[in-house]
């Protein structure tokens, strides 16, 4: 049975960090693309950060370049997103899933069920 599962939300004041993890389970997550969603309140959800099955190549949104890094923990069978520089308007609902393919695949083939972060002082 196919599981991700995201832990390392909270609430952060602006500029601090966080590390969320996706636990998957059910398949070898170094096999596949995981990518990183996440949706703000009364905000269409966005894409944010893919790592690739291929070659690790990583891509980021325009609005986390810079400041998140999506990596592999083979270790855990996970991967995380380390989130630094944090704004108030990072604040959402952040969410892992595994595409249909590659970064660019349109289908989701799974979900997890999210984790909160709240950027506020």
């Amino acid at each position: 049975q196919v599981q991700l599962v995201e832990s390392g939300g909270g609430l952060v004041q602006p500029g601090g960090s966080l590390r969320l993890s996706c636990a998957a389970s059910g398949f070898t997550s170094d096999y596949y693309s995981i990518t990183w969603f996440r949706q703000a309140p009364g905000k269409e959800r966005e894409k944010i950060a893919c790592i690739s099955h291929n070659d690790g190549s990583t891509k980021y949104a325009d609005s986390v370049k810079g400041r998140f890094t999506i990596s592999r923990d083979n270790s855990k069978n996970a991967v995380s997103l380390q989130m630094n520089n944090l704004k108030t308007e990072d604040t959402a609902v952040y969410y892992c899933a595994r595409p249909a393919g590659s970064c660019s695949a349109r289908v989701i083939e799974y979900w997890g069920r999210g984790t909160q972060v709240t950027v506020s002082s």
